[in-house]
């Protein structure tokens, strides 16, 4: 897999400023159950977008109903300009997914299978503007040239993984949908995933992914969505969220021996003044303002137990106004 791109982060805007994904008032009722109540938000063209939020929020539904694999109750998407309840061939050779997990084709050899499936992919006769990937490009991409003639079921686990990259990417999608791409990963290979998403964005693909690995989120995220409750209640860069939960940062630091701890709205100020008054006796320093884990937990918590009303948490993230 590719490396070496840097961290998108905050301060690191995507390129280009096309609407990818626009999702409006999206609702899906399962019989008496409503499952998604209003979501909304947009994707840009090269953003990478993690929707985070616990089991049963809804994640899966939305992401089925951009997919075009799942009919909504009512609201208004459109995904790459065209509503996916009406999405033709040519429009879903433009996507690309990758789902939890698949076995189908385990007899067949990684390279023959990449290619095979990169053979539905002609540009000239469908009109797409990307041509697919070389094979052998890919296969160095995910890092399985040296499995290229293996069959898929003889794979291990982390390979397999990587197989499952590769077929979600091979016609170049224009916008890719990752379900928790990195499960059962090694960390150098995951290391090596990153690389590869910030290198798809890097190219303008659009990248929307679960996960619930949330030092995962706050590494690859241009934007982060937090769906609780059938509700985007949070949507922004990690910073930006970790911000608005809390403004107060946490100083920690020794003096004589013995441990203290302060927590400020001026951490910088507050440090000042702690080395004017006390000097070199100060020692351990240090400051840590909120993570993103700290943020999620704490927002899934209070919407959860309902002790912060859904309204005011959606005002004090900005819900729809992205």
């Amino acid at each position: 897999m590719t490396t070496g791109h840097a961290s998108p982060g905050a301060d690191s805007p995507p390129p280009g400023g096309d609407t990818v994904i626009a999702v409006r008032d999206l609702r899906m009722r399962y019989r008496t159950q409503d499952v998604l109540k209003g979501v909304g938000f947009t994707a840009r063209r090269g953003e990478v977008l993690v929707l985070l939020g616990p089991n049963g929020a809804g994640k899966t539904t939305t992401i089925e109903i951009l997919e075009g694999f799942r009919m909504r109750s009512d609201g208004e998407v459109t995904v790459l300009g065209t509503d996916p309840a009406r999405g033709d061939e040519r429009w879903r050779a433009r996507l690309g997914v990758v789902l939890q997990s698949w076995r189908d084709h385990g007899k067949w050899r990684v390279r023959e299978l990449l290619a095979h499936l990169g053979s539905y992919y002609v540009p000239y006769s469908t009109g797409l503007i990307r041509r697919p990937w070389d094979v052998d490009e890919l296969l160095a991409a995910v890092g399985l040239t040296e499995q290229a003639d293996k069959r898929v079921g003889t794979l291990s686990g982390g390979q397999r993984r990587r197989f499952d990259v590769a077929v979600g990417i091979v016609g170049r999608p224009e916008l890719l949908f990752l379900d928790e791409p990195t499960a059962g990963l090694d960390p150098e290979a995951r290391n090596e995933f990153h690389g590869l998403v910030r290198g798809l964005a890097d190219e303008n693909t659009t990248v929307l992914m679960t996960t619930h690995d949330l030092a995962e989120a706050e590494r690859l995220a241009h934007r982060i969505l937090i769906l609780v409750g059938g509700r985007i209640v949070a949507d922004g860069p990690a910073e930006e969220l970790s911000r608005q939960a809390s403004a107060d940062a946490t100083v920690r630091w020794t003096r004589d021996g013995r441990r203290f701890e302060e927590s400020t709205a001026e951490p910088t100020r507050f440090v000042r003044r702690l080395f004017e008054e006390h000097g070199e006796a100060i020692g351990g320093l240090e400051v840590r303002r909120a993570s993103l884990e700290d943020t999620y937990l704490t927002m899934v918590r209070e919407l959860e137990t309902g002790s912060v009303p859904e309204e005011r948490a959606a005002r004090a993230f900005g819900e729809g106004s992205r």
